[in-house]
């Protein structure tokens, strides 16, 4: 049964940082690619970062060089480094794995909450 387990978000100030979890069980966790979406009340789903089986990483143009997305294949986990975060970044946020476009999983996803 593949599941996908999100964990690190909660409550931070602007400017805090916080790191995502996103632990994958019941599949070959090095062949897939991996993403971090989120979304935020009343708006849609929007992709966060990505990064491929071999490493290649990709970042919405708002993230870029505030968040880090890593994988450790030993640990069957990617995450999420969140620097420098504003209000704006509030969202539910979810890890997703695929294959090309095949074999799509979510997770449950993780409340983030940024406010003073």
């Amino acid at each position: 049964q593949v599941q996908l387990v999100e964990s690190g978000g909660g409550w931070v100030q602007p400017g805090g940082s916080l790191r995502l979890s996103c632990a994958a069980s019941g599949i070959i966790f090095r062949i897939y690619d991996m993403a971090w979406y989120r979304q935020g009340p009343g708006k849609q789903r929007e992709l966060v970062a990505s990064i491929t089986s071999g490493g290649r990483t990709n970042y919405a143009d708002s993230m870029k060089g505030r968040f880090t997305i890593s994988r450790d294949n030993a640990k069957n986990t990617a995450y999420l480094q969140m620097n420098s975060l504003k209000p704006e970044d509030t969202a539910v946020y979810y890890c997703r794995k695929s294959l090309g476009d095949n074999l799509v999983s979510w997770g449950q996803g993780t409340q983030v909450t940024v406010s003073s």
